[in-house]
């Protein structure tokens, strides 16, 4: 178990490594450090939304939303009020958790299906509401952002991008791995034991929202300031689509899944894109193969890797004396 925990800290290390060196490694090309940066905000939403609905059973197909939330809040407030990135950034967080609060009261008492197309009107209205309420949006015209000088090259802010994202990371797999998650999952499970066993179910579900909705706005307010420009059209319903097709491919109730799946998407249509059509057909192809064949995910053929490594290495270990002898003495018995 120890050299398993080790193995895959020394697997996050190196990989934490290549990032703070990639910049260096693609000559500082803005192209290539937009592909970590977009990767590592993705990341950020498809966690969130894996917390809510692998962790918690809460099917949300209106994640892009609170992405967009996140950019808008982001670029009002910088844009318009000149706040700092110290404040805008957090604001972009607390604004789409209120709001998904104000979403999640009601949602808490639908499951299923009807919790998605809950959310789904979420999604879809985000975007038009964005696009007409032109006094504070600027509707089709969008909102330009200048970052702060001391993070205004894509260098600098690309750095931010990741620690935030490596911080953001680190909490949600401490809230995975404690009793709020554990709670989580007990009501993924079954709603009825759990409430049976004193868990407050509406109460966790609502928190639940929240959490996803926080970290995900944080990732719209990031999107803003690399971009430095949001409009209506930045995450459409398809987003939301997209973040849970992250998550079903990359794993389900897996932090480590939801990074794999953002890193597969925000890959591939850098490969694809030239094919019209095919980067779409791509996705709808892997979750269907993932659902078919690996319904844990990507992330699970890893887990089987290090099993099957695990059990060679206890076969191929030699036997000491004393436990021969033990094993001679067990069948001897028998």
């Amino acid at each position: 178990m120890k050299d398993r925990i080790m193995n895959r800290r020394t697997l996050v290390v190196i990989f934490a490594a290549f990032l703070l060196a990639y910049p260096f490694l693609v000559g500082q090309s803005s192209y290539f450090m937009s592909l970590i940066a977009m990767t590592a905000i993705y990341a950020i939403a498809a966690m969130s939304l894996n917390l809510l609905t692998g962790y918690g059973g809460q099917i949300s197909v209106g994640q892009g939303g609170f992405l967009m939330l996140g950019t808008y809040t982001a670029a009002v407030l910088s844009a318009k009020l000149d706040m700092p990135i110290w404040i805008t950034i957090p604001a972009a967080g607390v604004v789409a958790g209120l709001v998904s609060l104000v979403i999640g009261l009601p949602a808490v008492r639908l499951k299923g299906h009807f919790l998605a197309v809950a959310t789904l009107g979420f999604g879809l209205s985000i975007p038009e509401i964005a696009l007409n309420w032109k006094s504070v949006t600027a509707g089709y015209s969008g909102l330009p952002m200048m970052r702060p000088e001391a993070v205004s090259s894509d260098l600098a802010f690309f750095y931010v991008i990741l620690v935030v994202t490596m911080v953001i990371t680190w909490i949600l797999l401490n809230i995975a791995n404690s009793r709020l998650g554990r709670a989580f999952l007990a009501i993924r499970d079954s709603e009825i034991a759990a409430a049976a066993t004193g868990i407050n179910v509406a109460g966790y579900k609502t928190i639940m929202f929240m959490i996803a909705a926080f970290f995900t706005g944080i990732g719209g307010g990031l999107y803003a300031y690399w971009i430095e420009y949001v409009s209506p059209n930045d995450f459409t319903i398809m987003t939301s689509f997209f973040l849970l097709a992250m998550i079903v491919v990359g794993g389900l109730a897996s932090i480590w899944g939801a990074i794999v799946g953002a890193i597969l998407f925000t890959i591939i249509p850098h490969f694809a894109d030239s094919y019209v059509g095919v980067t779409n057909l791509i996705i709808g192809v892997a979750v269907i193969l993932i659902i078919l064949f690996r319904p844990s995910g990507l992330i699970s053929i890893g887990e089987l890797f290090g099993r099957n490594l695990k059990t060679k290495e206890l076969e191929s270990a030699p036997v000491k004396p004393d436990q021969k002898q033990s094993s001679e003495v067990t069948d001897a018995k028998f």
